[in-house]
């Protein structure tokens, strides 16, 4: 694999997930590439190829060899690291816990909600003398969401659209009373790595689409204790069908967005311009250098 400092195009299609999703038959023109961010550094390199007829960037969540807690994941870095690619559509691959019977170990959920129950994770990019505020009632983008989903469909994979993801600090499961917490409130499957990812991604107007695999019950359901074992047996199961369902999507992905995720920030910034210090004016550049343009030129 060829190492690159810099890419020579823009990468407008990202997927962050497991090391082994990006090995994928008849990826072609791959290198690897290690964007420095003002957030320090992502995950791992990032992985561009072209799958498809489309070029894709991989961003492997945890590391390669699966190295990093959910807590210790520097979202922020991975994100900015993505835009400065030109990724502007990221799905997430990302395996879950069941709160619902019909949903089955195995199955897909297309989430369209998020409900957070983090407490260590920095889920901003703004602070340092910026103050921003990004509407998140809709944390996946649906056109995204509905484009990965009909891609699903198509290759007939047992899939979900629409339901709650309730995300944990982890790295420990839930206890049994959590897990019967959230049934009762209606949510539908449970993971730690959706937030801050799906924060982060909008405020750097990046559309964003889980691929949720289900890997176990969570512990609400009798005799459904969850293992390690069980969950890496599950995951290893899918991986063929999220290669398959990969090299599907990425070519119906809209070139044109028309969601609101793409202009997100339009509005956000409530700092007067005037008093924006300079170094974190530098560090937000990469998402808001097209709003402050415009605002010297009035």
């Amino acid at each position: 694999m060829k190492t690159v400092k810099a890419l020579k195009e823009k990468v407008h299609f990202g997927v962050i997930g497991g090391s082994g999703v990006y090995e994928i038959d008849g990826i072609t023109d791959v290198v690897e590439i290690l964007p420095a961010t003002p957030f320090g550094r992502p995950s791992d390199a990032i992985t561009v190829g072209t799958i498809s007829g489309v070029r894709c960037a991989f961003l492997p969540r945890h590391g390669k060899g699966h190295r990093i807690l959910p807590s210790e994941l520097n979202n922020r870095a991975n994100l900015y690291a993505l835009k400065s690619l030109g990724v502007d559509q990221v799905v997430s691959v990302s395996a879950c816990g069941s709160l619902k019977e019909e949903v089955k170990p195995r199955d897909f959920v297309i989430p369209d909600q998020l409900f957070d129950r983090t407490r260590e994770r920095p889920s901003t990019f703004f602070g340092n003398g910026i103050v921003g505020h990004v509407s998140m009632a809709h944390p996946y983008c649906p056109a995204l969401s509905e484009t990965v989903y009909q891609a699903a469909k198509a290759v007939d994979l047992s899939v979900h659209r629409g339901g709650t993801y309730v995300c944990i600090e982890g790295p420990q499961f839930s206890t049994k009373a959590e897990s019967m917490v959230y049934r009762s409130f209606g949510f539908s499957i449970i993971g730690m790595t959706n937030l801050p990812e799906a924060k982060l991604a909008r405020e750097a107007e990046i559309c964003y689409s889980t691929v949720a695999l289900v890997t176990d019950y969570d512990v609400w359901k009798e005799g459904g204790e969850v293992s390690v074992s069980e969950v890496m047996a599950n995951v290893a199961a899918n991986v063929y069908n999220v290669k398959r369902l990969i090299t599907t999507f990425l070519p119906r992905l809209a070139r044109e967005r028309t969601c609101e995720c793409a202009h997100a920030l339009k509005y956000a910034v409530m700092t007067n311009p005037a008093v924006l210090p300079a170094k974190a004016k530098k560090d937000l550049d990469l998402f808001l250098g097209r709003y402050l343009s415009k605002s010297k030129k009035k």
